[in-house]
């Protein structure tokens, strides 16, 4: 079988590694995702979370949470360009555009780091509580919202100023903005009772808590805020569920991959992508209210986080080393 053709060289003093797709990778497409790169992560060991977007450089910022880095792609040659030190469990990741930043959350010291997205520089550090993880950046009010023990806190990015919290017991997960109002929704997983939690992002106040009912464990969630629906992802038991924002309350659910800590929502096509830890990512079609399994594509056990970038049509899926085989990120692009 063949192998595949490692090109390396220096791009403006940084190592540039392109991985040509292995030919055996190819077969793991479907009639809706079609692999089309694999870049390795040089020397990246242990859990990987989530991915950033830098879409004036196309540059993919991953939180290497367990090698205590964040790596840096570019998109546009699909080369790794460099691997930056100095964090401490990278979880969430948010690009600041108008501020030419990346905000990075510290799950081990419950930080907010703001680094510079060309010379990859700190200029500040705040805490943000314990085990930040999940980081939203809003465009509208110009403020960073970390998930942390305790709820959403509030950033202002440009110096690092706290701009309040939103408290919620707990630990909340995956949360979601809405882009014409003023709410937030965010996953609360419980070891009993799992719930969405609604808020208003003026008055910084939780307003309503729903019941997930169909489903616990829930991480991931994507936002149609036009059609007033939410995907959230569960793990107990495995399902994709849809949700009523308006009347804050479940429509449907379907089946789907276990272990999920992402999945992403297809306006276009009409498709949410589900990566799950069980090494699949689920593609699940919608029509209205109707949710329909569309198939599976491989990844490797404890893939479970990745990016949708609408913009380039493709998602980017993280794969953890695992078996002597290194980490890397699977490049798939949409079909049809």
């Amino acid at each position: 079988m063949k192998r595949a053709l490692a090109i390396v060289g220096v791009v403006a003093g940084a190592w540039m590694v392109v991985m040509i797709v292995r030919p055996e990778t190819q077969a793991q497409s479907s009639a809706s995702l079609k692999q089309v790169a694999t870049i390795t992560l040089p020397d990246v060991a242990g859990r990987i979370d989530h991915l950033g977007f830098d879409a004036p450089r196309r540059r993919l910022f991953i939180a290497a949470l367990g090698n205590d880095t964040v790596e840096v792609l570019d998109t546009s040659r699909n080369a790794h360009l460099r691997s930056l030190p100095g964090f401490h469990e990278p979880q969430g990741i948010a690009v600041v555009s108008d501020l030419n930043g990346v905000a990075i959350a510290n799950g081990d010291t419950g930080t907010l780091q703001l680094i510079d997205a060309e010379t990859f520089q700190t200029r500040w550090t705040v805490a943000a509580g314990d085990d930040a993880d999940n980081v939203r950046y809003d465009e509208q009010t110009k403020r960073l919202y970390v998930a942390a023990v305790g709820g959403l806190y509030a950033f202002e990015p440009e110096k690092g100023g706290s701009a309040g919290r939103i408290a919620i017991p707990g630990h909340p997960e995956s949360f979601q903005l809405e882009l014409t109002g003023t709410r937030i929704f965010a996953n609360l997983p419980g070891l009993v009772g799992s719930s969405i939690v609604a808020s208003n992002r003026k008055t910084m106040t939780a307003t309503e808590t729903w019941s997930t009912e169909v489903c616990g464990g829930n991480y991931p969630m994507a936002l149609d805020e036009p059609t007033s629906r939410l995907f959230i992802g569960c793990r107990r038991s495995a399902k994709l569920a849809l949700f009523d924002t308006a009347a804050g309350k479940p429509v449907t659910s379907v089946p789907i991959v276990g272990d999920t800590d992402d999945l992403f929502y297809d306006v276009s096509r009409r498709r949410v992508y589900v990566i799950g830890g069980d090494g699949f990512v689920e593609i699940v079609g919608r029509n209205g209210d109707t949710l329909s399994a569309m198939g599976r594509v491989s990844t490797r056990a404890g893939a479970r986080t990745g990016l949708w970038v609408a913009s380039l049509n493709r998602l980017y899926v993280a794969v953890p080393a695992r078996g002597g085989a290194p980490a890397e990120v699977r490049v798939f692009e949409a079909q049809g």
